[in-house]
């Protein structure tokens, strides 16, 4: 797939950001992963147990250093990426979709109404808009303008356990990723609906994305199908291939 061309001085703040991440990672040699796990490095799966301790390790690191205050940057509309490159573990010719009428937002886990939501259901909602940079691990990045229902808006809304350690998302193409809860009710993650002033294109992840500036691109799903709120661990679809799991600032 075509990649956009990289404005390194453009996103070098947020290079910086992951890069002091990819430090707390790859400064652990053996001997220091061994210390932080208690782990003995004689074999693969002595190795395998300290780099999940590592990860995890990064993982509340980040947690404490993140802030629902602080916004991630946002642009004007002249700053736009176009066109927003496609982004998923498979091809384009690939993408699924599904009418968009008959589509529904199923929920479980912490949540008092877990009635299912159509797309009129939350175009009835209140909206927001935001123009901000995605930033791909693969280190590429892109700007794009998405519109959509708060997270925090929706969960107050259906009764969700705000207290609740995690939220799940599930998508129709197999897809699925999760975040904190301090995420979920950061005022810029929205669930997007719209971009650049129309309906969300397939390609971008319609009917639903879950837009989050403040995470990396894999930690933001499109054709989201099924929202959980548990107190359990839920992994997510390169997590579980070892991704870091808070991937973002």
């Amino acid at each position: 797939m075509n990649r956009p061309i990289i404005d390194r001085a453009a996103i070098a703040p947020d290079l910086r950001r992951i890069e002091r991440r990819l430090m707390l990672k790859h400064a652990l040699s053996l001997g220091g992963l061994a210390m932080l796990s208690g782990c003995v490095l004689d074999d693969n799966a002595g190795i395998e147990r300290a780099l999940a301790t590592a990860l995890r390790f990064t993982d509340r690191m980040q947690a404490l250093l993140f802030s629902r205050t602080r916004l991630a940057r946002t642009f004007p509309h002249s700053a736009l990426t176009t066109p927003f490159p496609f982004n998923a573990y498979y091809g384009i010719d690939a993408v699924r979709t599904v009418d968009a009428g008959q589509w529904r937002l199923e929920l479980s886990g912490l949540i008092a109404d877990r009635r299912p939501w159509s797309l009129p259901q939350f175009r009835a909602l209140p909206q927001e808009s935001q123009i901000t940079r995605h930033i791909c691990v693969e280190g590429w990045s892109a700007i794009g303008a998405w519109s959509g229902v708060p997270l925090a808006t929706f969960l107050q809304r259906v009764g969700a356990d705000l207290r609740a350690k995690y939220v799940m998302f599930r998508c129709f193409d197999d897809y699925s990723t999760s975040i904190d809860m301090a995420t979920a009710l950061h005022p810029q993650t929205i669930m997007a609906l719209d971009y650049d002033g129309g309906s969300l294109p397939p390609a971008y992840g319609a009917p639903m994305k879950i837009r989050i500036p403040t995470k990396l691109g894999y930690k933001n799903p499109k054709y989201v199908a099924a929202l959980e709120v548990t107190n359990k661990f839920p992994g997510g679809y390169w997590e579980d291939q070892g991704y870091d799991w808070f991937g973002g600032s």
